[in-house]
This record gives C-alpha cells, sequence and structure tokens, in this order.
C-alpha cells in the first residue's frame, strides 16, 4: 500500500463529484426507457432488420472533487452527447493515494476501470505494474500528432523514448506575493524576487508592523521543485530515467544550500513556519499576515479573487540561488492511464476519449474551469483562453515559466516507487532542521532512509 503523501497529496477535498457522474447519455436512456415500456425491443429491431449495438462502456476513475469534480462530470457529459458509440462512466474514488490502493485491490479480479488518473508521483508504480497499455501504442498506430502538445508536460510521462500516459491536470509552483506591502516597504511591486537572497532581502523588508515576510509550506513537492530549478538531479541514474534509481540525493550540495536558506528565513523571524499544509500558509498571504508564498499555479485564480478588493497580488518565477543558470520546474498534477485488463474495444475506446480531452477547445475550458494548464499550445488561441488571460494577468507568469523550462532529467522529474513515502521523509527532514538540527544531518538522515526504502522497493518488483 503507498503512504499518503502528506497534506498535500490529494486535491484538497474529498467530497463526490455528484450524483450524476455514473449516468449515460440522455438519448440512450430515452430510447432505453421506450423501448422497454412498450415491451417489443426485440420485434421492432426484427422487424427493421436492424440489430442495436450497445456503446462501448469505458469506466474512468479520478480524483477530482468539489468544483473540480463538476468540470469532469461537464468533459463526461460533453463527450457522451457527442459520441454514441462509446459511453464514459466516470467515477470519483478519493484522494490519488486512495484510487491507487483501490486499483491494487482490483487487479487480480479485472473489477478496476479501463482508465485512471494517476498523480505523477505514481508513474514508475504504474509502469512497473505491467497492467497499462502506453498510450504511445496507440499514438503510434493513429500516427497521431502530438506536435502541438506541450513538450515539457509531455517529458515528464516519457520514459525511454515512449510515452506511457497522457497529460491531464497539470500544474507548477510560482512565487506569489502582495504587491501593496511590497510598496509600503519600499520595494518594487513589478520586480519579485528571483533569488534566494533577493527573496531574504525581500522579507526583512517586509517583516514589520506585525507582519511577516514570507511562508512557505513544509512540502516535499517544494524541495523536488527547487532541486530542477537549479538542473539538479534529485535522484541517481538521471533522475531515475537513464537506469533505476538506487539512491537519493537529496543530501547533496544543492539540498544543503536549499534547506540551510529556507532553515535562516525562518530562523531569522523573516519568514514563518506554518507546518506541512499549503493551506495554512494561503489563509495567512490572504489575510495578510505574510508577503509572499508558494504554491502550485492551479490555485491562481483563488489566490487572485481572494484578495479582491483587499490587495494586488503578484506573481514571479520560483526562485534559485545566485549564479544558478539551467534549470526550470516540473511540472505536477495527473495524467490517465489505459489499464491491459480489459478488452482491446474498451481500449481503443479510452483512447478516443483521451483524445477528447486533448482538443484545444476542450482544454480551454478544462483550463478556464479549473487553472490546469492546457496540454496542447493550440488551446491558448481559443478566445475564453485569451478572456481569461485578461481578467487574471498572472497566469502569464505561470505559462512564461514552463516555456521557460529547459526540459532535461532534473526537470522531466524524479522516477521512484516509493515517492509518496519519499515526500514524506524529506518534511520530516525539514521539519528537523527549524528545530535545531544542522541542514545537512537532517538531509543526510532523509537521503539514508529513501535509499532504503528504494532498494526495498526494487527489490520486491525485479
Amino acid at each position: 500500500m503507498l503512504a499518503a503523501c502528506g497534506n498535500n497529496a490529494g486535491n484538497g477535498n474529498n467530497a463526490a463529484s455528484g450524483n450524476n457522474a455514473n449516468k449515460p447519455a440522455e438519448t440512450t436512456a430515452t430510447n432505453a426507457n421506450a423501448n422497454a415500456a412498450a415491451g417489443d425491443n426485440a420485434a421492432t429491431n426484427a422487424a427493421s432488420g436492424e440489430q442495436s449495438k450497445e456503446p462501448v462502456k469505458v469506466v474512468w476513475w479520478h480524483s477530482m472533487s468539489g468544483e473540480l469534480g463538476k468540470a469532469v462530470t461537464q468533459l463526461v457529459a460533453d463527450f457522451n452527447a457527442s459520441h454514441p458509440d462509446v459511453q464514459v462512466e466516470e467515477a470519483y474514488q478519493g484522494t490519488y493515494d486512495d484510487s491507487l490502493n483501490k486499483l491494487k485491490a482490483s487487479m487480480d479480479s479485472k473489477s478496476g476501470p479501463t482508465l485512471i488518473q494517476v498523480y505523477e508521483i505514481g508513474s514508475k508504480f504504474m509502469i512497473d505494474s505491467k497492467a497499462i497499455t502506453p498510450i504511445q501504442d496507440f499514438i503510434d498506430t493513429d500516427n497521431y500528432d502530438i506536435s502541438s502538445l506541450e513538450e515539457n508536460i509531455l517529458g515528464y510521462y516519457t520514459f525511454n523514448g515512449k510515452l506511457y500516459s497522457m497529460p491531464f491536470n497539470t500544474s507548477n509552483p510560482i512565487l506569489y506575493y502582495n504587491k501593496d506591502m511590497f510598496k509600503a516597504a519600499g520595494l518594487d511591486p513589478e520586480k519579485p524576487p528571483t533569488t534566494y537572497e533577493e527573496v531574504k532581502n525581500a522579507a526583512k523588508a517586509l517583516t514589520k508592523d506585525g507582519k511577516t515576510g514570507a511562508s512557505f509550506a513544509i512540502y516535499g513537492w517544494f524541495m523536488e521543485q527547487l532541486f530542477a530549478n537549479q538542473g539538479a538531479d534529485y535522484l541517481n541514474n538521471g533522475n531515475g530515467r537513464s537506469g533505476t534509481a538506487s539512491e537519493s540525493l537529496v543530501n547533496s550540495d544543492t539540498g544543503v544550500k536549499t534547506l540551510t536558506w529556507w532553515k535562516d528565513l525562518v530562523d531569522s523571524k523573516v519568514a514563518l513556519n506554518l507546518g506541512r499544509k499549503t493551506d495554512d500558509t494561503k489563509k495567512a498571504f490572504l489575510a495578510g499576515q505574510i508577503g509572499m508564498t508558494l504554491d502550485s499555479t492551479a490555485g491562481l485564480r483563488g489566490y487572485v479573487d481572494g484578495a479582491k478588493d483587499k490587495f494586488e497580488v503578484g506573481t514571479g518565477f520560483l526562485p534559485k540561488p545566485e549564479g544558478a543558470q539551467d534549470g526550470g520546474v516540473v511540472v505536477g498534477g495527473a495524467s490517465n492511464w489505459i489499464m491491459n485488463n480489459k478488452p482491446v474495444e474498451e481500449q481503443k475506446a479510452a483512447w478516443e476519449f483521451i483524445k477528447y480531452l486533448a482538443q484545444p477547445d476542450v482544454q480551454a475550458k478544462w483550463h478556464i474551469n479549473t487553472g490546469y494548464f492546457p496540454i496542447t499550445k493550440k488551446a491558448y488561441d481559443e478566445q475564453i483562453v485569451k478572456d481569461n488571460m485578461a481578467a487574471y494577468p498572472q497566469f502569464k507568469t505561470a505559462v512564461d515559466q514552463l516555456h521557460a523550462t529547459k526540459l532535461s532529467t532534473a526537470t522531466q522529474g524524479a522516477v521512484m516507487g516509493v515517492f509518496p513515502e519519499a515526500r514524506q521523509v524529506v518534511e520530516s527532514a525539514i521539519e528537523s532542521a527549524f528545530s535545531g538540527t544542522d541542514p545537512k544531518k537532517a538531509l543526510d538522515g532523509a537521503a539514508k532512509d529513501i535509499t532504503a526504502k528504494i532498494d526495498t522497493y526494487n527489490k520486491t518488483t525485479k
């Protein structure tokens, strides 16, 4: 069983996605009810000489709840209405961890889904399970053109030159800052800090009158991103991409430099330690208690709308040490995987749904309703996206940061089968450093623990 991935593992809301998730298309239901009521379905077919054909059913497991769940339900309804030969039944399965554990339990009985949304750090497990059909197989068979899809998004899910799953909901972290606090502190509100040193200096200037410069949630994802932003691998063997990872590099100079900087912000009282939940740092930011924070691009609208009539929200790239040239951000979120224990006809139908989800107009709606990146560049040509960018110009920062990222093993993201557990280990190490442990010592312990977990996983999956 995969361990939970900290407080940020799922989507932050475990509410179901609605009571209409599994209803077939209205026309199908209407026709079926009418025929049943008449009691002459078979006779009618015989008389007409036609044999009715049932649509192929695709069961899609996902972890989108609340407003995200409503957006998913709408996607499915729109697809079903326009594809009478295929009917998708979406089923909310709880958090990403919950869903993956349910999938494991279903594999032997084949009672699981045709298609499943899995968070990015579950990718190695999905490949090692040998229970999936790589998306690349369908791409090659159809000669499907992926040239308009975002290279830096596809990169995460590409292994040994093969795309294994199709990205669905994608985000990365950015710096959010309070422009009004910047002005009051004598800082340029149009120039967010870009380096570790600039963040510290800005935080010092912002810390006054009962307010604190910054707070960054103790979230393992942030440490991974700060590694990638320096072009540094998190694991050996090319981040687990040129070969199976066998060692954590979290205690490298990159990690020590990053945690030392982070700890110094807290120790010097220009940054607050508010724990592991990004919800808590967000609340402090929107309350005007802190001037800067890190969070996902997917939450941008919530930040801007939450600060409305109180202060103006600015956005900036993820910071890096002075002089660090290469690197960029790793995409977060999840992708859709096709299970190979279902009939070929079902797998092909799932592929049709995946292609539909990748259409520019569909991606545009998904982006507008959720805040996730479109996975196709063509979506930015859709008028609703242009209008949204005008209403929320801060999102341009997120797009620019994605496109500025140089694709490498570092920015493709680390690959290991124990990622959820590893994140918790790193979060504990950060907490230990904040409590007085030397950063190098804290990360040495974390690296040793993660490496042992990787070794155990690798031995059990040979």
